[in-house]
């Protein structure tokens, strides 16, 4: 039996790049976005491309409105992998903060989060895993990142908890750097020298700042 992996978010950016590389080594995945119709299209044309590799589904999980996350996984019977990737964009400085975005991104990413391997908790194979993403600004702040670097922060303490209740299944995070050619990123110079230089402050010589 192929691996079974769920990528949310994976319809864009890093998670759509692991679904296609997980894809390519014959894994069977389900891909997740906000809107149905996107993840089946963006499913399709992985499988269009896919060299004898696995499959790929697309379905609709909304991180932003956790109550339906048990219902948006009902038909999901095994998973060895869960890639959580999806996430609200926030870039809130605190002489322009929006409550509303703030708050979209900390239920996202939180909330969302830790409702996906609630729901999905007692189908993990004996050898399963979950990988929370988070992100550079964890430890390397820059304007507006105020509530991004919060939550950042939380997915540390959620894996300390997470891996204790859901043993033996493993749960790790990953915090990547800066895509600067990524959607996001680009234009936002300012913001992106911001990283460079509060991460080179402490680390001299590297850095977190990438081209795709």
């Amino acid at each position: 039996m192929p691996q079974q992996i769920l990528i949310v978010g994976g319809t864009s950016g890093i998670g759509r790049e692991l679904a296609a590389t997980y894809a390519e080594r014959g894994a069977s995945v389900v891909i997740a976005g906000r809107q149905a119709e996107r993840a089946r299209k963006v499913a399709a044309e992985m499988n269009a491309v896919s060299k004898d590799g696995g499959a790929v589904r697309g379905i609709a999980v909304d991180l932003s409105e956790p109550e339906g996350v048990v219902d948006a996984l009902h038909d999901i019977e095994q998973v060895d992998s869960v890639v959580l990737t999806g996430m609200q964009r926030d870039r809130n400085t605190l002489a322009e903060y929006n409550p509303a975005g703030a708050k979209e991104l900390a239920v996202v990413k939180v909330v969302g989060y830790t409702m996906v391997l609630h729901a999905l908790r007692t189908r993990f194979s004996p050898s399963g895993s979950a990988l929370l993403f988070g992100g550079i600004a964890k430890h390397a702040p820059y304007p507006g990142s105020t509530t991004v670097t919060a939550v950042n922060a939380a997915i540390v303490g959620m894996v300390t908890t997470l891996s204790r209740e859901l043993a033996p299944i493993r749960v790790n995070a990953i915090h990547p750097g800066v895509v600067s050619d990524s959607p996001y990123w680009i234009g936002n110079e300012s913001a992106i020298e911001a990283v460079r230089a509060s991460h080179e402050s402490d680390e001299p010589g590297a850095s977190p700042v990438y081209s795709a």
